[in-house]
């Protein structure tokens, strides 16, 4: 088992490159989409997280929006007490504070449940999924306050960014503890010419949020092909929250053995090099 989490999970700084492994963190949004195509609560939702903490992920993520066309509120309060059981992996939220996500910080603290992590992601209602980070400064005195009553309730934010150096002052600068990088464009580029300079981006990006001590998270379209090269490449990433590529993994090979082959992709990431 990779140990990251730590009882003060709002103060770790960022880890140097080489010296901790990277978190994986499974999204279920996809098995709830679809348990809602049908009226039977199968596949279950709360069986699905509780296999995927069994095989060895440090952490769950749920992203509920207002609509609940996948994660339903009673999913979260059911996650969230489930997370009870497992006090070294983390219960991280994701959504936009502007719509839905905010009432859940406050009704998981109020309930005594564990939520460890925000991450508040700039969605409109209807999105099909997330496909842009924050704007800073536009976005910087809306975010503020949220970021602010997340911390009253002990509860780390990360904000879902776009690699670019510039603007992690500005996350660190309005509150965030960390980012989490929008890994689309990678995903995107890692079989053709523009990789290299993809993953160079994003590097300097993660050394720029490193230098302020400014936490750095990954998520989107990554999978078992490109996650090993991505954390080889982008130093100190301390969470990968990955989804849709899991679960479809999943439908072929299992929670167990899906969950497993990811976290083999981690440790590659992290094993010394090879000599001739």
């Amino acid at each position: 088992m990779i140990a990251l989490f730590h009882s003060d999970h709002r103060s770790h700084p960022p880890h140097p490159p080489g010296t901790q492994k990277t978190a994986l963190s499974v999204n279920v949004n996809k098995v709830a989409l679809l348990r809602n195509t049908r009226h039977l609560d199968i596949p279950s939702v709360l069986r699905a997280a509780e296999l995927c903490l069994q095989a060895g992920a440090q952490g769950i993520t749920v992203h509920p929006r207002p609509d609940e066309r996948h994660i339903r509120s009673d999913d979260v309060y059911e996650i969230a007490a489930l997370m009870k059981d497992w006090p070294h992996c983390e219960f991280n939220i994701e959504g936009n504070p502007l719509q839905n996500l905010m009432h859940f910080v406050r009704d998981l603290s109020a309930r005594g449940l564990p939520l460890h992590q925000c991450t508040f992601v700039p969605d409109s209602e209807g999105q099909f999924t997330s496909d842009h980070g924050w704007s800073f400064p536009q976005d910087a005195e809306r975010l503020k306050p949220h970021i602010e009553y997340a911390h009253a309730r002990g509860v780390r934010v990360s904000l879902f960014m776009d690699p670019l150096p510039e603007a992690m002052a500005a996350a660190k600068a309005v509150g965030a503890d960390r980012v989490e990088l929008y890994t689309e464009s990678y995903a995107q580029a890692w079989s053709g010419p523009e990789k290299n300079k993809v993953l160079s981006q994003f590097a300097q990006t993660a050394r720029a949020a490193a230098a302020i001590n400014l936490g750095v998270n990954a998520g989107h379209d990554l999978n078992r092909d490109n996650l090993s090269e991505f954390l080889r490449a982008v130093p100190g990433v301390l969470e990968v929250s990955i989804g849709h590529a899991l679960i479809a993994d999943a439908l072929e090979l299992g929670y167990d053995a899906t969950v497993k082959d990811y976290l083999r992709c981690i440790n590659e990431a992290f094993a010394p090099a090879a000599t001739a």
